[in-house]
């Protein structure tokens, strides 16, 4: 029955709960077989179906920290009938995007970003003088992240509206880890946290609901007066307020109120009726107010619960049980997996290595090191930045800090890469995984941009492998260096090829020939396939040959320093370079090639596969994508063959006699 959330207000706090009930139903049966983000949606059924109950969007502004959490939101949104083509090629995106609908009102794929972007829109408000209502909606995991605090520093001076609601499940994608995790969890079990002013307890009283009212006052007893308690403190009998979770200690709120926020809660965020008399009151206040809710990541279905980073985001699962695909036999390892077990041998080897993670031990592969050697692996929370500087500092100690970041994640940390790593020239060695598209996710996941911009870094080296066994050489390569070192590779299977036990040391700056010219006096075809994009070089070759093309297949290897040596050479040999990236055009490794070329004089015509310049959308493979965009055999051998036939008709043209 509902298709807009006009409809939501409309029904019943019964009818409401029965609601909830329902889109749970939906969450699991819908995500089973194209997978999603279950868990973090399952954990906001009940918020999300208050704020509609209360707030009149597109006219209030719901803003989403990352979004990942919208698929409720869309739900209630006139998006139903499309809800189970979310991720999937030309379905719903999975994050709130602007271009889908007027109730999404900012788009979003990382942490940290609402509550500046709340403040700006009740700025924006404010200024134009119209009084609609913002709210930005956070987890407790964006409050490990510096822009959120550089946000809640600027609110009080900002504006007097202002609705912020902290989601508190313990986790971000994998467990909260950090003195801002230990606040809340302190914050939770204090006997005073619940500082109410008294016209929300007097609000309270008046509710049809007694009981509720008299157990929130007592909740409100300390009144204002905790707020001068700055302090953190214990008491001996530590079960007073320790719920199941295990949470333990006690704390006050006084991180918000001396932001110049009032603070409500913790209140239970699965209780309907509590969440729309707060939120009801929330609208009234006349100063800025943050509501930290306690919900339950996955609550509603078993397997979410007992696994929540698993359940974070995934794929395809059974509905019924929650168990996933077992991978088929002989599938080769993810590129992450290779890279966390090459890491632990390093480690193994040499005790200056350690490894760091920005809240993904899981998808970075770093869990494996965290499993085998804990004292030398760092998560600091979702904090790019920090991570890099962290690990720049401690460069200037003696060790060999591995940063593990997404390929997107790491563009949040391009100043400090830029002036704390290589401006001091550290040798600290970067591993971006998902370098290049994350299907599914879409334009905020893809990592199509990093050797643009570390391409104009200098005293970096920066490499990407063509298979497994080669990203571990690199990575024993890059741990003999004294320079910032980036290796880039995809997210998913790597290519199947056996991992030496000995990793072998590359030389830095060069290429790997791995097809030479037959020089049978054929049209010479030099492709040079860099890293992933390797095979595809090696296929169109075959494909080529059968054309009567002779071919040369390059591994770059390098994006910086570039074997000029190599390029060089095989661009004069050649009829036609070709070179293939997993990155867009506009600066990449054609650009570079390009560019070495017009330094060296060499006129020979460069074919360059890549993305374009544009936003990558979403789709439910990496292959749709690569076919749409040209990122394959067929496309490649096809430009190939247009390239020639164009030059022969030229020189037709040019030969062609004069008219008469």
């Amino acid at each position: 029955m509902i298709d807009t959330p006009e409809h939501v207000k409309k029904l019943t706090l019964p009818q409401l709960q029965e609601l909830a009930n329902e889109i749970r139903v939906e969450l699991i049966d819908g995500l089973a077989k194209g997978g999603g983000h279950l868990g973090p949606n399952l954990g906001v059924v009940e918020l999300t179906i208050a704020l509609h109950r209360v707030f009149n969007t597109p006219k209030d502004k719901l803003v989403w920290d990352v979004s990942h959490q919208v698929y409720v939101h869309k739900l209630l949104t006139g998006r139903k009938d499309r809800f189970r083509t979310i991720r999937q090629t030309d379905g719903l995106n999975g994050f709130a995007l602007r271009t889908e609908s007027e109730h999404d009102c900012y788009g979003a794929g990382h942490a940290g970003t609402a509550l500046s972007a709340a403040l700006g829109m009740a700025a924006g408000r404010d200024k134009k003088g119209t009084n609609e209502n913002v709210v930005c909606i956070f987890g407790d995991a964006a409050l490990t992240n510096g822009i959120s605090f550089e946000a809640l520093n600027n609110i009080g001076h900002t504006t007097k509206r202002f609705i912020g609601i902290l989601n508190d499940n313990e986790w971000s994608i994998a467990k909260n880890v950090g003195a801002i995790s230990h606040y809340l969890n302190k914050l939770i079990t204090n006997p005073n946290y619940n500082k109410l002013s008294r016209d929300f307890n007097n609000f309270l009283r008046r509710l049809p609901k007694g009981d509720l009212a008299i157990r929130l006052a007592h909740k409100a007893e300390e009144g204002f007066k905790g707020a001068l308690s700055v302090g953190m403190h214990q008491k001996t009998d530590m079960a007073v307020g320790i719920g199941a979770d295990g949470r333990g200690g006690f704390g006050n709120p006084v991180l918000f109120e001396e932001m110049g926020m009032r603070y409500l809660g913790p209140i239970d965020g699965h209780n309907l009726p509590l969440l729309v008399s707060t939120l009801e009151f929330a609208k009234t206040c006349d100063h800025p107010i943050v509501i930290h809710i306690l919900t339950q990541k996955g609550k509603g279905f078993d397997a979410a619960l007992k696994f929540p980073e698993k359940f974070h985001g995934l794929g395809p699962y059974d509905a019924k049980t929650g168990e996933t695909p077992a991978p088929k036999p002989n599938s080769p390892p993810n590129y992450q997996d290779v890279m966390g077990q090459a890491l632990v041998k390093l480690c193994r080897r040499d005790n200056r290595i350690v490894g760091i993670t920005a809240a993904m031990p899981t998808g970075t592969g770093l869990k494996h090191l965290e499993k085998e050697m804990p004292d030398r692996y760092y998560d600091v929370g979702i904090a790019e930045e920090h991570a890099v500087i962290f690990a720049a500092g401690m460069a200037t100690t003696g060790f060999l800090p591995v940063v593990a970041i997404y390929s997107t994640f790491l563009q949040r940390a391009y100043d400090c890469i830029h002036h704390d790593v290589c401006l001091q020239d550290l040798p600290v060695i970067f591993c971006m995984d998902r370098a290049g598209l994350s299907a599914n996710d879409g334009p905020t996941h893809h990592g199509l941009f990093d050797i643009s911009y570390l391409r104009c870094l200098p005293n970096v080296i920066a490499m990407a492998p063509a298979n497994e066994d080669e990203l571990a050489d690199m990575m024993f390569t890059a741990s003999h260096q004294n320079h910032p070192t980036f290796i880039r590779y995809p997210r998913g299977a790597a290519e199947g090829v056996p991992v030496k036990d000995q990793p072998k040391l590359l030389e830095v700056g060069k290429a790997e020939v791995v097809q030479n010219f037959s020089n049978d006096g054929k049209k010479k075809v030099a492709l040079f396939g860099l890293g992933n994009m390797n095979s595809i070089a090696r296929k169109a070759a075959v494909q080529l040959a059968k054309d009567g093309f002779d071919c040369a297949v390059i591994n770059p290897r390098f994006t910086k320093p570039l074997d000029t040596g190599t390029h060089e050479f095989f661009g004069s040999a050649a009829d036609l370079i070709v070179t293939m990236e997993d990155h867009v055009l506009m600066g990449g490794y054609g650009s570079a090639v390009l560019e070495l070329f017009s330094e060296k004089n060499v006129t020979t015509p460069v074919v360059r596969i890549g993305w374009p310049d544009q936003f990558i959308e979403h789709a439910t493979t990496q292959d749709e994508l690569r076919k749409k965009y040209g990122l394959t055999v067929e496309n490649t051998v096809a430009r190939v063959k247009a390239e020639f036939a164009e030059a022969t008709n030229m020189v037709k043209v040019i030969k062609a006699p004069a008219a008469v």
